[in-house]
């Protein structure tokens, strides 16, 4: 049911959404996703009070001969997933009717948005690979539905393409992954497969298997070299850059990495590469968001960088503190990005904070919470954000060795984090105006602030859930984990002060010198930036890394096509096709001289046949 709901809202606002008209479709797919939330919230119950046991349901037997029937594995993981999934995503559906009002499609708009939820449901559901793999398809198929939603914008169309090209090139490596697992195992069932990866996988197997896992991984949650299609995917409606690209979709890969702890578990290899992609990710994509002018960018930046720190903790073995921040991020980053959107439909769509400033007279429901989600993010106590990150830099701190520089990588970027924060609030909400004078900004209609300040509530408790105080979640989500050895923060409450304070200072600093440097004259700030010179150039480009794939990757392979199709397609292809064309069209042309019309010349066929058979009866009578 917890499927069926969303499903069943996409099919009937298919049909009948224009009917029903505005808002009325934005409500129903608010309610089925909402009663999805319910349903999944009653059903997860035993676990929180403990004692309950994974429960495995079949509901239709796809491919029983090799391990793919559609089987839902309920599971405190499962159950985590599906709250958020469906506790954020009723939040921006809400949202969303008060964002897209007026928009010809806004029906349309809804059944995308529910048919998403279903399908990411689907994925986090399933009981084995295959149904996993089917989940992970749609959730792309959603993601180009949606992020060129206004596709009538070249620039839309063309992100909503490319973010549909470069997940495949990640899902190709998962399904070579998906290969090498059922070729070891001759199932692609979970139960079949976590609990005898120890006896049936060698350790080169289990790191093939694991680094493939990684390739598409890294495609659906935007790490390097694959998370150019992130930034661009703002490009679509604010809401989708909330729910898919904020708090559901691009968390798909630190699930599955996280779901396959057992087999990462068998390689010395694979954790370590998936730990260092993910804090390179993170930094690099800080530097980046360092510079950036639209106040959606600098937050898809965030984004990569966020699930970087959730990919240094599962590839660290640190599975509770990757998925702890996966939920906490969830709060708080879907919050920003909301609030984002409700600057932007104040704004009239203006979306360069170099034309805002002073926001916070005009919007004061949006500036309050808003600054509620970058202290959150920034990591400063007692607020959600702190409790996660600070889980995962204890981790790699724990961890030794190689583990240590990733901890100092996300130290930096914890400071560059708060500092890019900083920088956007005060650029959107403090300081004199900068806008145009036909621009009257004003706060948002109520069904949009409401799940602002719901979101904003969770973001200052979301991180009670697990502290070191009170390990809820630890427990909670334990049972998922049962056979893997995984890896915790250091104990002693000095060792906690002592990187807790390394972590909050570092927020504070980077805090702090964006305040001063941009809480000052525009002309001010600006010669700040001038005096970085060519990097700060550098990073709002984003290091120019679209341009050098498309001198290295794409212009190449467009030549590559065109040569293809006129050196070989036209002379050999074209040329096989047409050939038998012409044969068939010359047999046909001697042949139909047998089919005159004439009587008398059937009459001497038949004549003929006759003889013939006579004569061969004779001969094989003799």
């Amino acid at each position: 049911m917890v499927i069926a709901l969303p499903l069943a809202s996409a099919t009937f606002l298919h049909f009948f959404g224009r009917r029903i008209g505005e808002p009325r479709a934005g409500y129903l797919a608010t309610l089925a996703v909402a009663g999805s939330f319910a349903l999944g919230l009653g059903a997860g119950l035993p676990f929180f009070s403990g004692g309950a046991h994974a429960t495995v349901v079949t509901i239709w037997e796809w491919m029983p001969a090799i391990g793919a029937e559609l089987v839902i594995t309920w599971d405190p993981l499962s159950v985590l997933m599906t709250l958020i999934i469906t506790g954020v995503g009723a939040l921006i559906h809400l949202y969303a009717v008060g964002y897209m009002h007026g928009d010809e499609r806004f029906s349309r708009f809804f059944v995308y948005l529910n048919l998403f939820v279903a399908s990411m449901l689907t994925l986090v559901l399933a009981g084995n690979f295959a149904m996993l793999f089917m989940g992970w398809e749609l959730v792309g198929l959603c993601s180009y539905l949606l992020v060129s939603f206004w596709f009538t914008k070249p620039v839309a169309a063309a992100a909503g393409k490319k973010a549909f090209i470069v997940n495949r090139i990640g899902d190709l490596g998962f399904l070579v992954a998906l290969m090498l697992i059922f070729g070891a195992f001759h199932t692609l069932s979970f139960q079949g497969i976590f609990e005898r990866a120890p006896e049936v996988l060698s350790s080169g197997m289990a790191t093939a298997i694991g680094l493939l896992i990684l390739v598409g991984a890294a495609g659906k949650s935007a790490q390097i070299p694959l998370y150019v299609w992130l930034p661009d995917a703002m490009e679509g409606p604010t809401p989708v850059s909330a729910l898919i690209h904020a708090a559901t979709m691009v968390t798909a890969g630190v699930y599955v990495i996280a779901r396959s702890a057992s087999i990462f578990e068998l390689s010395p290899v694979a954790g370590p590469v998936v730990a260092t992609v993910g804090a390179a990710t993170a930094l690099w994509a800080a530097t980046i968001a360092l510079a950036q002018k639209d106040i959606k960018r600098v937050l898809a930046y965030s984004t990569i960088s966020q699930l970087g720190y959730m990919f240094l903790a599962v590839g660290a073995a640190g599975h509770i503190a990757g998925l702890f921040h996966l939920m906490t991020h969830a709060f708080f980053k879907a919050l920003l990005f909301l609030g984002a959107g409700s600057v932007i439909h104040a704004m009239a769509d203006e979306q360069n904070m170099d034309k805002m400033g002073g926001l916070r007279k005009h919007m004061p429901v949006t500036a309050t919470t808003m600054a509620i989600g970058t202290i959150a993010i920034a990591g400063i106590p007692p607020l959600a954000g702190f409790w996660s990150k600070d889980e995962i830099l204890g981790v790699a701190f724990a961890r030794g060795g190689w583990f240590s520089v990733l901890w100092i990588v996300g130290l930096v970027t914890a400071l560059l984090t708060a500092f890019y924060m900083t920088r956007q609030f005060v650029l959107v909400f403090m300081g004199e105006p900068r806008w145009e004078s036909e621009v009257h900004p004003h706060e948002s209609p109520r069904v949009m602030t409401l799940p602002l300040v719901v979101l904003a509530v969770l973001s200052v408790i979301g991180g009670f859930f697990n502290t070191p105080f009170r390990t809820a979640l630890e427990h909670f989500l334990e049972p998922s984990f049962e056979g893997v050895n995984l890896a915790h923060p250091p104990e002693g409450w000095l060792m906690f002060a002592l990187l807790a304070g390394l972590s909050v200072a570092a927020g504070l600093a980077g805090a702090a010198a964006a305040f001063f440097a941009y809480n000052r004259p525009a002309d001010l700030w600006r010669r700040f930036e001038e005096a970085f010179g060519p990097l700060w150039s550098l990073w709002r480009s984003g290091y120019r890394v679209d341009d050098i794939y498309g001198a290295t990757v794409v212009k190449p392979g467009l030549r590559l096509a065109e040569e293809t199709a006129f050196r070989f397609d036209l002379p050999v292809i074209d040329g096989a096709v047409n050939g038998a064309g012409r044969l068939v069209r010359t047999v046909a042309s001697r042949a139909r001289a047998m089919q005159p019309g004439l009587v008398r010349s059937y009459g001497v066929v038949f004549a003929g046949g006759t003889v013939a058979v006579l004569a061969w009866l004779v001969w094989r009578g003799g």
